[in-house]
């Protein structure tokens, strides 16, 4: 597996009308861009380091090998499996619609990286659905860091970086 070929977003991304309506303009807003941000810019499609087919902005859904990819058909996507992994996490958190942009927007980022199936398995959603915010926002921070049992920088980072917004997220007042 080569480097991944990143390039600069030729513009901004706003999050599409059905992503606003399910997490609110200002979470998915935010989700947009921390989604953005940590998975980086790739118009083409490409294996990630642990080899599966990806594109765009992370999305791993609808791949073909060699299909370069216009930055409509990215911002769809990416809007699109926002919504895609969006969706199940406020499900199986009922109560994360209540808390502020940052919360809702740290668990989607997460969500997106793991899968939702993975984050409403996780701990983090035990901690959420058991009232204790705080203890999940914390968890973030410690866990899905590994990709094929090694730890990585960029996923270490992420996770601290989510970590920090959730619990920024608590401190404001909805």
């Amino acid at each position: 597996m080569g480097k991944i070929p990143y390039k600069i977003a030729p513009g901004k991304v706003a999050a599409g009308l059905a992503l606003s309506l399910l997490l609110g303009v200002g979470a998915a807003n935010l989700s947009i861009d921390t989604v953005a941000d940590f998975e980086g810019y790739v118009p083409q499609a490409y294996q990630d380091p642990v080899g599966i087919w990806t594109k765009c902005w992370g999305d791993t859904t609808d791949v073909i090998p060699g299909q370069h990819y216009s930055f409509d058909e990215c911002v769809k996507s990416l809007n699109d499996h926002l919504y895609e992994t969006s969706a199940p996490i406020m499900e199986c958190v009922p109560s994360l619609r209540y808390q502020s942009d940052k919360v809702i927007a740290a668990a989607t980022s997460m969500a997106y990286n793991v899968g939702p199936g993975a984050f409403c398995r996780s701990s983090v959603a035990r901690y959420f659905n058991a009232g204790d915010y705080k203890r999940g926002c914390e968890r973030i921070a410690e866990i899905y860091k590994t990709a094929k049992g090694q730890e990585l920088p960029g996923l270490v980072k992420r996770r601290k970086y989510e970590s920090d917004m959730c619990l920024a997220g608590l401190r404001e007042e909805r």
